[in-house]
Order: structure tokens, then C-alpha cells, then sequence
């Protein structure tokens, strides 16, 4: 067992990244938020991989919950491989366009690891990200046409959506989901279509970055146990999280994310100011 973060720590933590990964409120931010009130290090380097890695219990619940799709886009993907007339499906661009799409978030992620891992890893920096990304967040939904469908998303669409990953990797706080959201909106997705690129391009990201920091995790001391617990459930939250809110945006805006958003942020601000909390 680690001696920085414990099972029951594992749980914790775990719960938190499934409820919250895939939600337009930053996983970042809350983890964050939650590793301050438990008294563990935010900014230890064996914390910042067990993050990373419980990710991947998230990740493995929308494998599992799009696994028909995926089978779909990835049988066309290889057919067009070895098949030139099976190169115009959609499925196969599209499988092309979520790579190329996850390349601009790999090479800024490992240019800034100092930064990531150092002073915008703090919490002075989650609670403005949490309150500027809601402001970001309530642009698209009242700019949104939501005109467009899954089938019309092209190429430029992806990359721009994969892209905003960006902003959320540097700025703990502005929320994957949310700037994937906001990106998508902007563009005229509807939020159904919206929400599920967001869900496809969040699978080679956050598994890269689990798989690069588990030597991290495991090197600076976070034991097996701790990271098995804490991705298992992350995994099982994560999961019914996915479903919920493919429900939700079907039928509301994600306005009510971004009220949430400042709440938490404003009262971050006040934590850290009155000392509560250690940025």
C-alpha cells in the first residue's frame, strides 16, 4: 500500500473520477478538490499518475458501453486499410480523423509535463479554470445552432473539437468534457452528437495518459492495490455516469453544468483564501 494514498483513499477517489470524467465539470478540478480535503499532496508526482491511471477504469466503461460502435468504426477502418473502395465510409474517416485529432493534445501533453505537473497543477488555477470554462460553456449553448448530426461531423470538426482537449490538460479545472462540449456546440453538433465525440475522442487521451504515467504511479510509490481499487471503481461509476448522461443531454442544456461549475469555483476561492485548503 502506498503510503501517500490508501485503499480507502482508492474508493474515494475513484468514485469521484467515475462521477465525474465524462461530466462538464472537470474530473481534474474535483479530484483535485478532494485529494486537498483528504490532506494528499496534489501536486506529488505519485498522485498526479494515480489520477491518470483510475482514468482508464473511465475510459473502459465507455469501451464497454460503445462497444458496438467502436467494432463498427474499427471493422472499417481495417477494411479501408487493405480495401480501396472502402475508403470513402464514413466510419473509416472517421476512425482516421479521431487519430489525427488526438495528435495536437499527445505532443502538448509531453512538451508541458513541467507545467502540468508543477505550477498549473494548482488549485488557485482549478477554481478560475472551473468559473471561465462555465462562461465558455454557456456561450455555446446560446450560440449553438445544433443543426448538425453525426454523420455531417468532417474532419476539420474533429480536430478543432480534439484540439480543445488542450485547455482543459492545462488548465485543471476548464473540464475535458467541457471544452469537447462547448467545441462541438460551437461548431452547430447537436448535443446528442456532441456528446459523443467527445466520448470517442476521450478514448486514445486518456488512455495514452494513463499508460504514461503508470511507471510514475507505480515508481513513486502508489502500490498495486490502491491503483486496482481506485480504477475498478471509476470503472463502475464511470459507466452508469456515461449512460445518465446521454439521457440528460437529449432532452437539457448543459446550463445547469455551468452554474454548478461556478458555485464550485467560488467556493474553492474561499477555501483557499480562508486556508481550508492548501493550493
Amino acid at each position: 500500500m502506498s503510503s501517500t494514498i490508501s485503499v480507502l483513499d482508492a474508493v474515494v477517489l475513484g468514485v469521484v473520477e467515475g462521477l465525474t470524467e465524462f461530466l462538464p465539470v472537470s474530473s481534474t478540478g474535483h479530484l483535485k478538490i478532494t485529494e486537498g480535503l483528504l490532506k494528499i499532496p496534489v501536486d506529488d508526482p505519485a498522485v498526479v499518475g494515480f489520477t491518470a491511471v483510475i482514468q482508464v477504469g473511465a475510459i473502459a466503461a465507455v469501451l464497454v458501453y460503445f462497444l458496438g460502435d467502436i467494432r463498427r468504426i474499427l471493422g472499417a477502418w481495417f477494411r479501408g486499410l487493405v480495401n480501396p473502395a472502402a475508403r470513402g465510409e464514413h466510419d473509416h474517416r472517421f476512425a482516421w480523423w479521431v487519430i489525427f485529432a488526438t495528435i495536437p493534445i499527445v505532443v502538448v501533453g509531453i512538451a508541458a509535463q513541467s507545467l502540468i505537473k508543477g505550477p498549473l497543477a494548482s488549485l488557485w488555477i482549478v477554481a478560475g479554470s472551473l468559473v471561465v470554462g462555465s462562461g465558455v460553456m454557456w456561450l455555446a449553448e446560446r450560440r449553438g445552432t445544433q443543426k448538425r448530426g453525426e454523420k455531417e461531423v468532417t474532419l476539420a470538426d474533429t480536430m478543432i473539437v480534439g484540439s480543445s482537449q488542450i485547455l482543459a490538460l492545462l488548465f485543471p479545472g476548464f473540464s475535458r468534457s467541457g471544452a469537447t462540449l462547448s467545441a462541438s456546440l460551437l461548431l452547430g453538433l447537436d448535443r446528442v452528437s456532441a456528446t459523443r465525440l467527445s466520448f470517442f475522442l476521450s478514448i486514445p487521451a486518456l488512455t495514452g495518459a494513463g499508460i504514461y504515467e503508470l511507471k510514475d504511479a507505480l515508481g513513486a510509490g502508489v502500490g498495486a492495490g490502491p491503483l486496482i481499487v481506485g480504477t475498478v471503481v471509476s470503472f463502475v461509476v464511470a459507466y452508469a455516469s456515461v449512460a445518465w448522461l446521454l439521457r440528460f443531454v437529449a432532452r437539457h442544456s448543459i446550463n445547469g453544468f455551468g452554474l454548478y461549475r461556478v458555485l464550485v469555483g467560488l467556493l474553492l476561492f474561499g477555501l483557499l483564501a480562508a486556508g481550508t485548503l492548501e493550493p
